[in-house]
């Protein structure tokens, strides 16, 4: 089996060491850069990785073109702030040395880091995604925010944990989520008034609830509470940017 790994990047020279250093195992590293202006090429050429250009066309869509230029079909996914744990390390070594593998499509926890914390909880973990698939099987979504991979295929599961070391500052985290909220709200289905104001008032108290008592996000302290908090806070800004825009429609 022989094994891709593609990963998309714009200077992301601070987390992309650690990203290559724990997928050095793989047949192929396959960047595409959507022009960066630091050091990222330079650490990409120096882990031996293959680095391609296309200007940025969306999450899912620079993903999916990701794919596509892969030498090989299977394909593990990872952003430049993301590295393998060694357990996760281990588990994928196993599955390409087998002869044949019971699933094409491979689910992983990933472990975030908010505010200095990784996140054990709430909607920090496990943040259950599938990143290592057979091409052939599955594909990234065409959506520009949010993207994930589809598959109508059986989905395994492997051990271990993917950590996403993002180390982002707050103030640029929720230019991030302002960001995300508006895309979302452009693409979002037409709600009656009535169905929209009920989620402006009930949905951000909901997800609360959710994530911070059912899901024990209260057990990662004050960076898991805002955490949540800031979820919440997107929840009701969606629906009040689909208000804004259904109005001046």
């Amino acid at each position: 089996m022989k094994l891709s790994v593609v990963i998309i990047t714009k200077n992301g020279e601070r987390g992309l060491p650690s990203c290559l250093k724990s997928c050095n195992f793989a047949d192929e590293i396959l960047i595409v850069d959507s022009g960066s202006t630091d050091r990222t090429k330079e650490i990409a050429h120096s882990f031996g990785a293959t680095i391609i250009h296309q200007d940025w066309l969306g999450f899912g869509p620079q993903k999916h073109f990701a794919v596509l230029k892969a030498s090989y079909d299977w394909i593990l996914c990872l952003d430049d702030d993301e590295y393998l744990s060694d357990q996760l390390i281990s588990s994928i070594k196993d599955l390409i040395n087998k002869d044949q593998n019971e699933y094409s499509v491979y689910r992983i926890n990933r472990c975030n880091k908010f505010l200095g914390r990784y996140l054990r909880h709430g909607e920090g973990y496990p943040d259950k995604l599938i990143r290592l698939f057979n091409r052939k099987f599955a594909h990234w979504t065409n959506d520009i925010v949010h993207e994930h991979v589809t598959t109508d295929a059986p989905i395994g599961e492997l051990s271990g944990d993917l950590i996403h070391d993002s180390n982002e500052c707050l103030n640029k985290y929720l230019t991030k989520q302002n960001i995300y909220t508006t895309l979302q709200a452009e693409r979002s289905p037409v709600l009656s008034k009535k169905n929209l104001f009920a989620h402006i008032l009930i949905s951000p108290f909901i997800r609360f609830i959710k994530y911070y008592f059912f899901k024990l996000g209260f057990l990662d302290g004050i960076p898991g509470f805002i955490h949540i908090s800031i979820g919440c806070i997107n929840s009701f800004t969606k629906y009040v940017k689909i208000y804004e825009i259904q109005k001046k429609k």
